[in-house]
């Protein structure tokens, strides 16, 4: 077994590898906006409503991490 022989199974592993991970990630994304969790469509708008005035997109003005330190 020599070294372009293992370079081939290692990047055919890793492709195969890569594309789970690319299919668990669309599949949470899924999940977690079907929960109502976040919205995608919401959070995409950001790119096209960039005003200086626009309105936030959440109205939390402390951070979620903030916010689980003082729900404690």
């Amino acid at each position: 077994m020599d070294i372009r022989e293992l370079q081939g199974y290692a990047s055919f592993f890793m492709t195969i590898v890569l594309v789970m991970l690319l299919y668990g990630y669309i599949i949470y994304l899924y999940r977690s906006e079907k929960k109502g969790e976040k919205d995608y469509e919401k959070l995409g708008k950001i790119a096209l409503d960039d005003e200086i005035d626009s309105k936030p997109i959440n109205d939390s003005s402390a951070s979620p991490s903030e916010n689980k330190e003082q729900n404690k």
